[in-house]
């Protein structure tokens, strides 16, 4: 588990743009999927003076409301005919579930509650949906199941001091293989729950501190069960397949040093799972694993980031998605020939539902997840007989012209220690005068082992529209440049990773657009840690801090937070007695006397990762020394600002705060 981004600000991940506004992906853009493998990125920007502002002329600015109206997706998967699809979306102002028909996109609502509902997953004869729910964000999760028409809902789980998560039906659809954690535990574990009875059966018990047990994937016989055994930090990983009528466990992914591994998919004939490894470079790849050898047969093994997506319903094709700098794109590979084909699926970041929905049952057709700067994340789907991909659910909310939101420029610059090439998005407002008058605002992911990617991100678009330059770098410990990028801060939080974000302050401060005295840093988890380290330890660059839930001493932190999160920060820190020192001097709050720039800190009162007294002990520590700190705790909020109402408010105290402190008129710090 990591300390994923989880605001109001939501945005888990890498990054890309380009010259020119990408264009929006047609409803209905024919012509074949290209015979060629995935494209590699465009060229990146290393030169600040090149940043440009797009000319549009009659640019509107989009209301707050406008963006954070539109309709967010947090999980889908396809009926097993192909005809429906089922998915987690904000349009009620909660993550509830609807149900769409594929051919029209006509949707409605399939539950209503006042908590976040997410996760669906059909049973293979569509007689029933399953899905996941919480209280107020306290990731405390529990199983339900629903007809497809919306009556018959059922509570599985009513274990309020155990989280059961991630729920998949056997194929037989009387099981669901999850996740099972008690609140007091650092360890996840696999359990089969007998939808009848409610009887949860264990299939892993006495996991180590440390690691756990993820991602239960079926065979479609239904006799076996793979799942991933991971470290906190998913440095070192092993898939295992069980058979559920001996018992017997078998290690299928043997190795020696740290290496990854994740089980996604099975073959249709069973003899083959579809993985997700670093093991061959270092770097994430794809391949499919014979179960009776355990040899490896590498599907696409690069310099990127490429995640496994599912086998077709015959096993000929696999499918996986291709980060390159920060966009994705879908391929398709042909087994039999190696031959690879990118899917026409839009500018931005695709990956395609989960396994087993991600085909039709005739594998006809490929579901898929797209979004971009200039839309939400949607279901999509793509028909291999016309090349076609087209929109399942509606997204953008209809009163927004997409040419008005602002794609990001991809830039490259050197760390000041020299040891590195650190990458970023750039966002510019469209007509903005090249005066050196511009507030900036620097983002800093959560994670760290996250990457921020070219996705939808309303939070960051208000901002542009509200005239700020914003850059967000994927700095050292950011995940998508391979393993040694991806820990290049372990026991070094706030330290160079922090380094990489002052320097790419620096280079937005020399495009010209940037009045350097007006520097912000802002970002959610732990970019809200960051935030606060740099105007605590490098109090001349920033001109005001946004941090949302933050943590701000690693010792309270650690003492109060999620088991399983704990021993993350064990892991990536060290013990906090063996490395008191490295801790001490890594916790902002022991630098208080040192920050001068005012600071936003918000924060969700259920959050079970960064509980609210991280941010509150800052707050009250910066005005006891006559410093400016606005604070707010949204009560019924996690780590995820999931309420819309929340979320506008969120962004509303965001943009009020940086037009008092920041904006031109505002006193000088």
């Amino acid at each position: 588990m990591t300390r994923e981004l989880a605001s109001l600000l939501l945005v888990a991940a890498p990054a890309l743009g380009c010259t020119a506004p990408a264009p929006r992906p047609a409803d209905a853009a024919p012509g074949a999927a290209a015979s060629r493998p995935p494209s590699r990125p465009d060229a990146a920007l290393d030169d600040p003076a090149r940043l440009e502002s797009r000319s549009r002329p009659g640019a509107r600015t989009v209301p707050l409301e406008e963006l954070f109206r539109s309709v967010s997706l947090e999980g889908a998967w396809a009926s097993p005919d192909g005809k429906r699809v089922v998915y987690s979306g904000n349009a009620s102002g909660r993550y509830n579930l609807w149900i769409a028909d594929v051919e029209s996109g006509a949707a409605r609502p399939l539950t209503r509650s006042e908590q976040r509902q997410t996760k669906p997953a059909f049973s293979p004869d569509g007689a029933w949906i399953a899905f996941q729910s919480d209280t107020d964000g306290d990731e405390q999760w529990d199983l339900f199941i629903v007809r497809p028409d919306g009556t018959e809902l059922t509570h599985l789980t009513a274990t309020p001091d155990v989280a059961e998560s991630g729920a998949r039906f056997s194929p037989d659809g009387k099981t669901i293989a999850c996740m099972v954690r008690p609140r007091t535990s650092p360890s996840s574990e696999i359990a089969l729950l007998d939808v009848q009875s409610r009887h949860l059966r264990p299939v892993t018990t006495g996991t180590r501190a440390g690691l756990s047990n993820i991602a239960p994937v079926f065979s479609r016989d239904g006799k076996r069960l793979a799942y991933t055994e991971s470290d906190g930090a998913r440095k070192n990983s092993n898939v295992y397949v069980v058979d559920l009528a001996t018992g017997a466990r078998k290690l299928v992914t043997p190795h020696e040093g740290e290496r990854s591994y994740l089980a996604v998919d099975f073959s249709p004939d069973g003899a083959k799972l579809l993985l997700g490894s670093n093991a061959r470079n270092g770097r994430d790849g794809v391949a499919v694993l014979d179960l009776a050898t355990n040899a490896l047969d590498w599907i696409v093994s690069d310099e990127w980031s490429n995640q496994p997506g599912a086998f077709s319903p015959d096993g000929r094709f696999v499918t996986f998605s291709h980060n390159a700098d920060g966009n994705a794109d879908l391929a398709i590979v042909d087994r039999s020939t190696g031959a690879v084909r990118t899917l026409p699926a839009g500018k931005g970041f695709n990956e395609v539902l989960p396994a087993p929905s991600a085909f039709s049952p005739d594998g006809s057709q490929l579901f898929f997840f797209h979004e971009g700067p200039d839309g939400p994340r949607g279901v999509w789907v793509h028909a291999f007989a016309t090349g076609a991909s087209r929109r399942v659910t509606r997204a953008l909310s209809e009163s927004i012209d997409p040419a008005d939101l602002v794609h990001p420029e991809l830039v490259h610059y050197r760390s000041s220690d020299g040891r590195l090439t650190i990458s970023a998005f750039v966002y510019v407002p469209y007509n903005l005068p090249r005066d050196g008058r511009s507030a900036a605002i620097t983002y800093v992911h959560g994670g760290p082992t996250s990457q921020f990617a070219n996705k939808w991100n309303p939070g960051i678009q208000h901002l542009v529209h509200q005239g700020y330059v914003v850059i967000a770098p994927n700095f050292r410990g950011s995940t998508g440049y391979g393993d040694e990028f991806a820990f290049a801060n372990r026991f070094d939080w706030g330290g160079g990773d922090l380094d990489d974000v002052r320097d790419a302050a620096a280079w937005v401060a020399r495009t010209g657009f940037v009045d350097p005295k007006r520097l912000v840093i802002m970002g959610g988890s732990y970019g809200g840690y960051m935030a606060l380290m740099g105007v605590a330890k490098q109090p001349e660059t920033w001109a005001a801090a946004v941090s949302i839930v933050p943590f701000v001493n690693l010792f309270t932190e650690f003492a109060t937070e999620d088991p399983e999160l704990r021993e993350y920060d064990r892991f990536m820190m060290g013990d906090p007695e063996k490395n008191r020192a490295l801790w001490l001097d890594r916790s902002p709050i022991h630098f208080v006397d040192r920050i001068r720039a005012p600071v936003l800190l918000l924060a969700g009162g259920k959050d079970p990762s960064d509980p609210p007294t991280e941010a509150i002990q800052m707050a009250e520590a910066i005005r006891k020394r006559g410093g400016v700190a606005e604070l707010t705790i949204y009560p019924d909020e996690g780590h995820m600002f999931s309420k819309t109402e929340t979320r506008i408010d969120a962004q509303r105290r965001i943009a009020g705060f940086l037009q008092t402190h920041v904006q031109e008129g505002a006193p000088p710090r």
